[in-house]
């Protein structure tokens, strides 16, 4: 039995496209194993309060400095535990601008805790959620993936560079593009995109 946490973090609800393709990897997830359990977080419809100077002293534990704080220190160790509970993290990453949404970074700001999930040693930056999988469901108009347009993809490096930082390596991008390049471009990459996370959850 695998425990699976899912991350959404597109800001448009039912008619989002990496949601639903989220949505398709899970069911795909149960048929290869009925016992796999799933934690959720739509921070799309639940956002996580961004961190700023009425709440981070409850980010380092804090928690008496003010209502903000505490409620931000039980937050954030709400999430960081679940990280550490689950055998399997699914990121629905829409690309905004060129890079992960607002939501999403500030989920990362919550899980990237110092001494928890990473530490500081000699040898440099250790990651300290080891031996687990992360499934990253990229969703973009343009294509990025090749070409000129490469150089723009703030978003795919980042997410790497982050679930690395805490020791999550085994990291598979699967992405939906060129879905602004009209409704049979945007079908294909639909298509393409819920046939390689059928794939990868028959594979696990």
């Amino acid at each position: 039995m695998s425990k699976v946490l899912i991350i959404n973090s597109s800001i448009k609800g039912e008619g989002s496209v990496s949601r639903a393709l989220v949505e398709s990897y899970k069911a795909d997830l149960v048929k290869a194993d009925p016992k796999t359990t799933f934690i959720e977080n739509d921070l799309g419809v639940t956002p996580l309060p961004v961190l700023s100077a009425s709440n981070i002293n409850g980010f380092f534990g804090n928690v008496g400095e003010s209502v903000e704080a505490s409620q931000l220190a039980e937050t954030v160790e709400a999430r960081v535990s679940e990280l550490e509970a689950a055998d399997l993290i699914v990121i629905g990453a829409p690309m905004y601008n060129f890079g992960m949404s607002a939501l999403l970074k500030t989920w990362f700001d919550y899980v990237l805790r110092s001494g928890r999930t990473f530490r500081y040693t000699e040898a440099g930056p250790e990651g300290l959620v080891k031996g687990k999988k992360a499934v990253v469901i990229e969703t973009r108009d343009g294509f990025y993936s090749e070409g000129d347009a490469k150089a723009f993809d703030h978003q795919e490096g980042h997410i790497r560079t982050l679930l690395g930082f805490i020791g999550i390596t085994d990291v598979t991008f699967v992405r939906s593009e060129k879905m602004a390049f009209g409704p049979d471009a945007k079908a294909a990459a639909i298509e393409g995109a819920t046939k390689a996370l059928s794939e990868l959850a028959a594979a696990a």
